[in-house]
């Protein structure tokens, strides 16, 4: 794999979006969850039919990335450097872009919650596509523009068939009668590095979902890598239960 700095005009992700990408969390100077980032671009890598890439290296690069004890390190994979024309055939070696940034300060959502309201833009369906964080991601800046005129925190989105995928840039989970579930994301949505690790760590019932499920629900929360887990105070006008959150993450490493 090639390690770059910056991005020529020829690379396949600058022309066509070719490629994955993850955004993992520093604390206290430690890489969160690195075995799940790192097995996501992996299999993102071979869904993609990229080139395999030394994970050695690419942990090795990623330490040395650090440079605060809280921060955000993106590695952004390419399929490569190439010609015009969409074909990947012949290009056998990818490229790395590692970069770092602010942690963003999520502890007042995490403290008091956030409200959450309904996208109109829906997701469309592409199983082969399902679950995997690439980097085509027109559909999120199109949902992150109607959030900004919406006056919520975030909304629900839902893919075309009317089934709940995820909120503009984390999963969801919501509990009814003291179980716990989120949408099943094979269809549409990223199946994100804090979703896999609550569901490794809690029972959480996986299945497709209706805007009646949620607004049924006792508790609803978004999860992501960076954020960890946030409470929903209120979706739809109704007040949801936070402390019920709170018990679900009580002792998760987040």
């Amino acid at each position: 794999m090639l390690y770059v700095q910056t991005p020529d005009t020829t690379d396949r992700s600058f022309q066509y979006g070719d490629g994955l990408f993850t955004t993992i969390k520093v604390k206290d100077g430690k890489v969160m969850l690195w075995n799940l980032h790192l097995q996501r671009l992996v299999s993102g890598a071979k869904a993609l039919l990229i080139h395999a890439f030394d994970t050695d290296e690419l942990t090795h690069r990623v330490q040395q990335a650090i440079s605060a004890s809280e921060q955000v390190i993106k590695v952004l994979i390419s399929r490569g450097q190439a010609g015009r024309g969409y074909s990947p055939q012949g290009i056998d070696v990818p490229c790395c872009y590692i970069s770092t940034a602010t942690l963003p300060d999520y502890s007042l959502w995490q403290q008091q919650g956030l409200r959450l309201g309904i996208a109109d833009f829906k997701l469309a369906q592409q199983p082969a596509l399902a679950g995997l964080k690439h980097n085509n991601r027109l559909e999120q800046v199109l949902i992150k523009a109607e959030l900004a005129q919406s006056g919520f925190d975030e909304l629900v989105v839902f893919d075309q068939s009317g089934a709940v995928i995820e909120v503009s840039a984390a999963n969801l989970m919501f509990s009814k009668n003291g179980q716990w579930f989120t949408p099943k994301l094979d269809q549409a949505g990223i199946n994100g590095v804090m979703r896999q690790h609550l569901m490794s760590q809690r029972q959480v019932t996986e299945a497709r979902y209706s805007l009646a499920d949620l607004q049924q629900a006792d508790a609803l929360l978004i999860c992501n890598a960076l954020m960890g887990v946030v409470p929903v105070t209120e979706f739809a006008g109704q007040t949801k239960d936070m402390e019920l959150v709170r018990q679900f993450v009580c002792g998760v490493e987040l």
